[in-house]
């Protein structure tokens, strides 16, 4: 056995700056737009081996299989996952089907400031609550890509377009994973959350079309702005305290594309934005002339075609969530793997656990209730009725795995980082830093959710990983655990935006390689600063009335 050490220098400060080595080498060189993202992630695994193993005195043996266990759950289900959605992708393409959708959602609206609110905003949080794990900046980018927008604007948008549904996404997994580790029931933490987080769907999406349009060019879509984020908010809130975690993203992104489209048929702005290009001067040379002029418009016939790949995704990824037919696949369909050496043969301790408890490290192969095999059955019966021959369907999966390789090494990459600075307790120590701020905890504790998904790439993994951590340290303080477990994920969706798997995703769906550094860098302030207003928020929710009437009691 082997018990974490936290603060191997016995110095706070000297041990966190240690911890934070390897996230800052991996932001630093993809930031730095010098080293391609794949080396960024490797160089920044071997960073947070060198860091596990000599300052933090984990067994090598230990480190090197934590690593591989991370990278081998980095490609299942993540990776998987990414690697299937870009599969349909480029089936619906090749069949022109895609470039109908595209008309189809353009036909809508012509306005840019618009288009980007019916597709980045509603349709990705309606992808976010199917599936979740990078679905919906992969769908929502190569959407606008395909309407003229520059790669940068369909990643970046995107990015921050798919943050405020994160905390429900892959039908309320973020939840569940929350009360797995806290023991909190999750109907409890989804009403929390669904406390915390409307505020923010209704800002999303002033915040986007400002960065795309600026100020003048988002006050001239501001009524239908409002529309969406208010008939989103609503029922954010309604289905999470009143119905259930589960279906809140779903439920509510229906309802925002139904009003915004029912809106635009009565409203129409002034001036209509045709350009595509991103409005910035830092990056303006990174936008495109405006699309050609759209052909005849598609029949119905066409349009439904069109939808048809879409559909499918959604009806088998709706049966894929469910937990009905997971713990019926997976009676058979299972092969769980405890790691030799690894698996409960390191012990959490004090402060991070009350009591010594051992660190489970088993590969659970669910292969056929992963939501990347539903992606890959839906893209094999799509391609199939779309008139792809089973040699036609191999011969694209394999330019697909060509195209993905790169990010997949990245996605395996970053897991393996995840994972060790999990198994390692250097995830801890900078959690534990964060836990010293005092009465400015609830500000600082909604931070490490942030920084915990800006970590790992999911609001799941943070969850788990500082859930429990959280109700220690507010029991401590004399705050509600229930407040600062749901502030975890309310601030980790803002930390979705920056980290290395979503910005891999963005820039593989785009054709934008070689460019996550410019990604990041657009997107890096905008999660900083949205970050800290919900940070700001749960500080009002924990010391000040009214807002501490919000918070839910058991």
């Amino acid at each position: 056995m082997w018990n974490q050490v936290y603060n191997p220098f016995g110095n706070a400060t000297l041990s966190t700056l240690a911890a934070a080595l390897p996230v800052v080498t991996l932001l630093g060189l993809i930031a730095s737009n010098k080293v391609k993202a794949h080396i960024a992630a490797v160089i920044a695994l071997i960073i947070a081996n060198l860091v596990a193993i000599y300052l933090f005195t984990m067994p090598a043996g230990m480190s090197v299989r934590a690593s591989i266990l991370g990278a081998v759950t980095g490609f299942f289900p993540i990776g998987w996952i990414v690697l299937n959605v870009i599969f349909l992708y480029r089936l619906t393409v090749e069949k022109g089907v895609f470039q109908t959708l595209q008309q189809t959602i353009g036909g809508v609206t012509e306005d840019r400031r618009l288009q980007l609110l019916l597709i980045a905003f509603s349709f990705g949080a309606f992808f976010e609550g199917a599936s979740g794990f990078g679905t919906p900046v992969a769908v929502t980018g190569a959407i606008l890509i395909g309407l003229g927008f520059s790669p940068l604007a369909a990643s970046g948008l995107s990015l921050i377009a798919n943050t405020a549904p994160v905390a429900y996404g892959a039908l309320g997994t973020p939840i569940q994973g929350l009360s797995s580790v806290t023991g909190i029931d999750p109907f409890l933490l989804g009403a929390m959350v669904g406390r915390q987080l409307p505020f923010f769907s209704l800002l999303v999406p002033f915040w986007v079309v400002w960065a795309f349009a600026g100020w003048r060019g988002m006050m001239g879509v501001w009524p239908a702005i409002l529309v969406t984020g208010v008939s989103f908010a609503v029922p954010q809130f309604l289905i999470s305290n009143f119905i259930n975690p589960w279906i809140v993203d779903i439920g509510a992104s229906l309802v925002s594309m139904a009003c915004l489209i029912g809106f635009l048929k009565v409203w129409q702005p002034k001036e209509l934005w045709l350009s595509p290009a991103l409005r910035s001067k830092d990056t303006s040379a990174e936008g495109r002339p405006p699309p050609p002029p759209p052909g005849p418009k598609p029949s119905q016939t066409e349009v439904w075609r069109s939808m048809m790949p879409w559909i499918i995704v959604c009806i088998i990824l709706l049966i894929w969530g469910t937990d009905l037919f997971k713990l019926a696949v997976n009676k058979w369909a299972i092969w769980n793997y405890p790691i030799p050496d690894l698996h409960n043969q390191i012990n959490k301790v004090a402060p991070v656990a009350a009591r010594p408890t051992p660190e489970g490290a088993v590969f659970s192969f669910t292969w056929l209730s992963y939501t990347g095999s539903g992606m890959l059955i839906a893209a094999i019966i799509s391609g199939t009725l779309l008139g792809f021959s089973p040699f036609g369907l191999a011969k694209e999966y394999a330019k697909t795995i060509k195209v993905c390789a790169y990010s997949l090494i990245t996605i395996s990459a970053m897991l393996a980082i995840g994972t060790l600075t999990r198994l390692s307790g250097i995830d801890a120590t900078l959690g534990l830093a964060f836990a010293g701020t005092g009465v400015l905890y609830p500000f600082f504790g909604t931070l490490l959710g942030w920084l915990g998904v800006a970590l790992t790439g999911s609001d799941t993994a943070s969850n788990v990983l500082f859930g429990n951590l959280q109700k220690i340290t507010s029991e401590q303080l004399g705050l509600s655990p229930i407040l600062m477990s749901a502030a975890n994920s309310s601030g980790g969706v803002m930390g979705k935006m920056i980290d290395a798997q979503s910005i891999v995703v963005a820039s593989t769906a785009t054709n934008w390689f070689g460019h996550e550094g410019t990604i990041l860098r657009f997107v890096f302030w905008h999660s900083i600063v949205l970050a800290c207003l919900v940070g700001g928020f749960v500080m009002l929710q924990a010391y000040v009335a009214p807002f501490s009437y919000m918070v839910v009691t058991p």
